[in-house]
Parts: structure tokens; sequence; C-alpha cells
């Protein structure tokens, strides 16, 4: 059941269903395009018609309800520490409570648009689209969560990411037998997509080289995202022509790594090592020494230290600073989904 948002003192727009599932979101700013083809259901129509009456906020506003959020938070956490509050203290609080409650909730109504617009483009894979729909709320109200008003970015910005992980990561838990990280379901519904345009183009299947040219990357990692991509059989499928024979009883019971795994690993490395790159020389060596990223040998914050002519508790302080970095939302979450 898709989660229920409703109006907060909104006047209808008199927008038209088309109008809200066809915006889209370029830098933090809604724009208008095409409408596209959306599945119309009188739930989807609903649903559409009630988010459209919410205004989309300015930047200004998001400010305003993300401290107002915060300070709701803030209020709920003193109120649990149990410490001693005057009856004026105490009612001050639960206001600043509900207030950061009602603040979530015109951020989350305001931006529901948004979840369609990302929705909309995972449409024809193995979720319905109010599914879709309802994964990325979940996003939204992530990122509803995590947003920091202090560093000035647009929230809107800021939660597709949020309502892109959840959506991408709903489909590939539900959608594979081994599941693939979500940041590798993505890539390969882009090759996916390039192969297909290069093919109506070329006029024949294209090559890993050629779709390799065409999204800028090595052919290597288009062979082993075309490995990742290959959808493996259950070994419950019947088969034989009365159906009583399952493949895993044909199958003999051997220890190996199918090529899924090995091609995973593969592009584990390939992901390491572009995080690595990002960090600054010295922190890159420090973390390939501590963990034996190169010879496959740990190494203590002494040896390493020894390494560099630097004390312990400098190498300490210097693996913490790479680790910081490495935890960076685009970084972590994306190394974090193959542990998963």
């Amino acid at each position: 059941m898709m989660q229920k948002f409703s109006a907060i003192d909104a006047e209808p727009r008199g927008g038209s269903l088309a109008a809200v599932a066809a915006t889209e979101w370029e830098d933090g700013e809604p724009i208008e395009i095409e409408d596209e083809a959306v599945p119309v259901e009188d739930a989807i129509q609903l649903y559409l018609h009630e988010i459209g009456q919410h205004a989309l906020l300015t930047a200004a506003q998001e400010v305003s309800l993300a401290q107002r959020i915060e300070r709701g938070r803030e209020a709920g956490a003193q109120l649990a520490s149990g410490a001693l509050l005057t009856a004026a203290q105490r009612a001050a609080l639960e206001t600043d409570i509900a207030d950061g409650g009602l603040a979530r909730q015109e951020l989350i109504q305001a931006n529901l648009r948004l979840v369609v617009s990302v929705a909309k483009k995972y449409i024809g894979h193995q979720l319905s689209f109010l599914d879709l729909v309802q994964e990325g709320n979940l996003g939204l109200m992530r990122a509803v969560e995590k947003f920091d008003w202090r560093k000035g970015n647009r929230f809107s910005t800021y939660a597709t990411w949020w309502i892109r992980q959840s959506v991408s990561r709903s489909l590939a838990e539900h959608g594979r037998l081994i599941r693939l990280p979500v940041h590798l379901g993505e890539m390969i519904g882009q090759v996916r997509r390039t192969m297909h345009q290069l093919e109506q183009v070329l006029e024949r299947p294209p090559t890993p080289e050629e779709i390799a040219e065409a999204l800028g990357v090595t052919p290597r990692k288009i062979k082993r995202l075309l490995t990742a991509a290959i959808q493996p059989l259950s070994l419950e499928q019947p088969m034989g022509p009365d159906g009583d024979t399952f493949i895993g009883e044909m199958l003999a019971d051997v220890e190996e790594h199918a090529p899924v795994e090995i091609a995973t690993q593969h592009l584990l490395y390939d992901d390491v090592h572009a995080a690595l790159l990002e960090l600054p020389e010295r922190e890159r060596k420090v973390l390939v020494l501590r963990y034996g990223l190169e010879d496959g040998k740990l190494r203590t914050l002494e040896e390493v230290g020894a390494a560099f002519g630097i004390t312990r508790e400098r190498t300490r302080q210097i693996e913490a600073e790479a680790m910081r970095q490495l935890r960076r939302p685009e970084v972590g979450e994306r190394l974090h989904a193959y542990l998963e």
C-alpha cells in the first residue's frame, strides 16, 4: 500500500495530471518536459492529483523547514534525556517537537513529485509503478532525516540521490537471484540502454569496445558489467519433457564461484581503486599498507608509521581522516553495498 500524505493547508492549483507526472528536476530546480507514458490507473490518478496540490518550495523555504525539523529533533532528544525540566520548559520542547513534525511532513509533501519524476525512469523493471513510487518515498523520508541545510545545497538535489538509491536497492533485492550492489544495477541498466541505442544506429549488436567508447569507460569494465548482468537460473527450475527433473539435480556438487560473483569481485576492486584515487597520496598509501591492498599483508599502525617515518598516533590520525573521506555518501554507500 502506498504511503498516504495528506495536504496541509494547501489549495488546489488546478494543474493537470500530465503536468504533475512530467515534472523533472535539474540542478535542484523543477523543469517542465513533454509528457511521457506513465501507467494511468485510478490509484495513480488520485495520487498524482493529491501531490499536485502542494506548491514547490524556494531555497529559503527549504532551509526554514529544515531548521524547524532540526529544532524538533533536538527538543525530542532533550525531552528523552530525563533532564529535570520546569513545566514551561517541557511545554516549549513539546511545541518544538510538534512543529518539527509539521515541517517534516510539509517538506516531504512538497517533494513527492520529485519521487514520481525519478520512479518513472524505472518503469518496465520488476516492480510496478506504485511500488517504485513507494520505494522512492522511503528514500525521500530518509533524505529529510539526513539533510544538512548548512551546506547550502537545494534539498531536491540532495534528495534525488536518496530516492534513486532506495528505488535501485529495491529493484536489486527483488529482481535477482543473486543480489548485486545497487550502483552496479544502475550501471548495468545504463549499459543495456546504450547497447539498444547503438544497435539501432549500427543495425547490429555493438561490441564491448563500442559500448565502452559511448559511455567513456574501459572495455574491461563493460565486459565485467555484462557478465554481472547475467541472470542465473534457479536450481529449482523444472526441465525435461514432463517437467519432473530439476536443474539442480543435473549439476555436480562442486565448490566453484559463479561468473556473476567473480565479475562482482572484479568490479569491487575497480571501485575500491577509484575511491582510493580520490584521496591525497599519503592518505592513500597509508590505507594501502595498513590493509594490505597490494600484497594482502595487514600491518599495524607502528609498522605503517615506520615506513613513513612518523609516529603511531600520526598514522592513526591520517588513517582516520582517509576513512572519513571514504564515508562520504557518494563513496561510502557504493562500497558498503558490496557487504550487504
